[in-house]
């Protein structure tokens, strides 16, 4: 498990200026979108709890995030938590972006082996 560059007492207890500044620095000099997300939904809590000055915290960073990171494990992970920083179009857009459709394949070999054993067993029948 990687080491977080914040403690407990920093999201928790630190002025929103200073977080945001804080957190901000650490997406621009690592990019790492895994981190800054978890980081994030921590201040998601924060507000939950009752800091209501935390209310779409960095919405800017956040959308950044889901529109142009390289989408990851921990994208996909916590992408439901923060719906409300988007409109509908927007979050149908990043749905299809984080989640894209599986490719439809069927397995032609069960089928050619079914047909093929079917034809063999009939042929066997009338002997």
């Amino acid at each position: 498990m990687s080491e977080q560059p914040f403690t407990t007492h920093q999201l928790f207890h630190s002025k929103q200026e200073k977080l945001e500044e804080e957190i901000l620095n650490f997406y621009q000099e690592t990019q790492d979108s895994t981190v800054t997300i978890q980081v994030l939904l921590a201040t998601k809590v924060r507000y939950q709890l009752g800091d209501t000055s935390f209310h779409l915290f960095m919405k800017g960073l956040v959308r950044h995030l889901f529109a142009k990171a390289t989408v990851n494990r921990a994208l996909r992970r916590y992408f439901f938590f923060f719906a409300d920083y988007f409109t509908k179009d927007e979050w149908q857009k990043l749905t299809a972006r984080c989640f894209p459709a599986e490719p439809v394949t069927t397995e032609l070999f069960e089928v050619t082996e079914a047909t093929t054993l079917g034809a063999d067993l009939s042929a066997a029948e009338s002997s």
